[in-house]
Formats: C-alpha cells, structure tokens, sequence
C-alpha cells in the first residue's frame, strides 16, 4: 500500500501481444523522516488516525517503505502519473486536479511534486455522479467515478472506468504516488468496477502478468527496480522453473502456506497469505514473529516501533524457509535485513506482526518475497507460481 526522486518509467513493446513495463523504486520514506528527525512525530499522527476510526476491524499496515511504481497515463492528451502497482487492491485512481489540500499537493518535505490528472483538459473524460471511498491499511481515500482512456506498459483502455480523488489520507502527502492501479481480482473492486487488467486481457498473448523487483543491497533513493511483463513469463530476469499453487480465493492474490521455518522456529500450521506488490515487508501471524525475532537475536526499537539485528549480521542469519505446494522457498537474510540508517550499526527486520485467520489471509508476502522469487499472476487458470529471480548482486 509501497521517496525523493521517481524516474520515469520506460515502456517498450515486444510484440503485438506482450508488454514489458520498467518500474521505479521511490526509495524509503521511512528512512528519510529518520534521517530528517521526524519519524517519532509521523508515528505518533498515524496512531491517532487509527485511534479515531470507527471500526472493528483491522486494516493490512503498510510499512510506508520502497514503494514500486510505474507511470502512466490517463485521458485526451495523455496525461501522465506515477502509481503505486498494487496486488493487494483491484482500483484504479488519481488525484483530482481540482483538489488543493496539502495532502493532495503533497508536502514540501517529501521531495515529490505531485502529478494531478485535470479532468477539464481531457477531452474524453466521462464524469460520474457516482461517489467512491477506499480505505487502505496505511490511509483512505474518496472522490467520484469518472471514465477516460489509460495506457500502461504499452496497453490501452479506451473506457476504463476510475476513481478521482478529491479527498486524501494526510500519509499520501508524504508519499511519492499519484494513486494507485489495482492488479487484483474484480470481487475486490470497490464499487463492483472492472479492474484494468481485466480490460486488457483479449490484447495479451497470454492471460498473466509476471512481476520482477530488482534487488538494492544499499538503501535505494529511488531509481529504476524491476519490470512488470503483461501477457508472458519473463524468461530474461526469471528462472525457467515456475512452481504453480492453486489460489484458494479470487479477491486478493491469496494461496495457503503449509510452513515456516528460520534457524530453530519452525512451524507446519498451514495458514492463508497473500501476495502483495503494494506491501513493502512481510506481515505474519504474531506467533511467528516471536520465533524469528528469538532466532535471529533481534531486539525492539521501542522510539521507531521496529526489530533490529547488527548490520554486521545482514548476510548471516539463517535463511527464512517458507513450504507452499510442497516447495520450500529460502529468502536469505541479505533481503529481510535492511540498513535504514537508524544508526549505531543497526538494521531492520522486514517483518511486522499480524493478527488473521480462518479463511482471511494471516500472512502477507511483500516486496521482501517478491525480490527473491518473481510472481508469476496466472489470471487464466486462477493460480499464482514462483521462479528464482535473477539479480546481478
């Protein structure tokens, strides 16, 4: 739900029916408010934002952290945005350009100018009365639907239908995003609208989308991290050996995990999770988060609510092993340990607690996962499968 510069994204055609689209790493806000000495206030707005909701349940938490984007447009000329490209929701939208709140317009210290989409200077924009609200784990959003043409990664929608955001959770301002794209299934959707991917499906040579995230050992402040490939494997960055599971729902991209394992925790509860692009860390059960904090020697940083290990130990910890479809899965410490700068040699563990169970996902499989193992979302035959990912360090 994925902070200084946010280059372009590069989109190039390979045939009439697959299309590759480069993605850019924002870099790390949270590293940045530590940097800048505003992290313990940024902590302590988003406590009481959520101790003000008026709800029983509780949302996914997005760690505010590498956001993965990529650029699009949107409307007659094109105008163009840079989005946040989310597995974990299934909408489309961007900020209205008649929206002038500081959250809309983004905050000065975030180092990002927003992109607003100006409906009045689009030729082919179709308003909607119909009103919009969608509430993610790190903030909410509102505005009215509206319908226009959008191209990504080489696509084209002539009438896709979408939000237009004239109300922002304060947390966007700070972030380098002019919305969100939803690459989740249509049950999702708020407002029962079709998801983009499902619009260009009958253009794909075949029904799945391939998402490849680059590894940075140094903290990123942005750059190009990856490649989305619509309609095919992507065999450049990907191993060729792909492992398919079953989803076990059509809502986020959610399969069951038979296992756990790191050092001496193991378990074999078999649990739902989720595949999330829009997550930037690993969310599992609270259980689970105690066994790899004892079998790493992490330590809790109370002042940036946090688990740490020495960055002298970021490529020795033992591997994290995850069993799914009878596969086991190692991600080694080099992508779970992250340097943020917190000082006195000490690094975060990219996992956070959550609370799940039953048929609703216990576990979320961010962009830590995702570095190690390309996801492969298999649209047609409702599955979802891994491969190795290839990295040059």
């Amino acid at each position: 739900m994925k902070t200084t510069v946010v280059l372009l994204a590069l989109v190039a055609v390979l045939s009439a029916e697959v299309f590759k689209m480069e993605t850019s790493n924002a870099g790390s806000l949270r590293a940045k408010l530590i940097r800048s000495g505003q992290y313990h206030q940024f902590l302590q707005d988003q406590h009481l934002r959520r101790s003000q909701l008026n709800t029983g349940s509780q949302p996914f938490i997005d760690y505010y952290d590498d956001f993965y984007l990529g650029n699009i447009t949107v409307g007659t000329p094109p105008q163009t945005v840079t989005i946040v490209l989310d597995t974990g929701s299934s909408n489309l939208w961007v900020i209205d350009a008649a929206c002038t709140s500081q959250a809309c317009n983004g905050y000065p210290n975030s180092g990002y100018t927003k992109h607003k989409f100006d409906t009045t200077k689009s030729s082919t924009f179709q308003t909607e009365t119909k009103k919009f609200s969608i509430q993610y784990g790190s903030g909410s959003c509102s505005g009215h639907l509206g319908k226009d043409t959008i191209t990504f990664g080489g696509l084209t929608v002539q009438t896709q239908e979408f939000g237009v955001a004239n109300h922002l959770a304060e947390v966007f301002g700070y972030q380098p995003v002019d919305g969100i794209l939803g690459l989740g299934w249509p049950s999702l959707a708020v407002d029962k609208v079709v998801p983009p991917m499902q619009n260009v499906l009958s253009q794909l040579d075949q029904p799945i989308f391939t998402v490849w995230l680059d590894r940075k050992l140094a903290l990123s402040n942005g750059g190009n991290a990856g490649l989305i490939t619509y309609g095919a494997l992507d065999n450049v960055n990907c191993a060729a050996t792909v492992n398919y599971v079953p989803l076990s729902a059509e809502t986020y991209w959610q399969f069951p995990i038979d296992g756990f394992s790191c050092g001496t925790f193991s378990e074999t509860k078999k649990d739902q999770v989720i595949s999330d692009t829009g997550t930037s860390w690993i969310g599992a059960p609270n259980s689970v988060v105690s066994g790899v904090v004892k079998a790493t020697g992490a330590s809790y940083d109370w002042e940036n609510e946090l688990y740490t290990v020495p960055c002298s130990k970021q490529t020795s910890l033992p591997d994290l092993v995850f069993t799914i479809g009878g596969q086991k899965y190692n991600v080694p410490s080099v992508e779970y340990v992250l340097d943020l700068q917190l000082g006195n040699g000490k690094c975060a563990l990219t996992f956070f607690g959550m609370s799940g169970g039953g048929f609703s996902p216990s576990w979320i499989l961010g962009d830590t996962w995702i570095r190690t193992y390309c996801n492969v979302y298999d649209i047609g035959q409702k599955r979802i499968g891994f491969a190795k990912a290839n990295h040059n360090l």
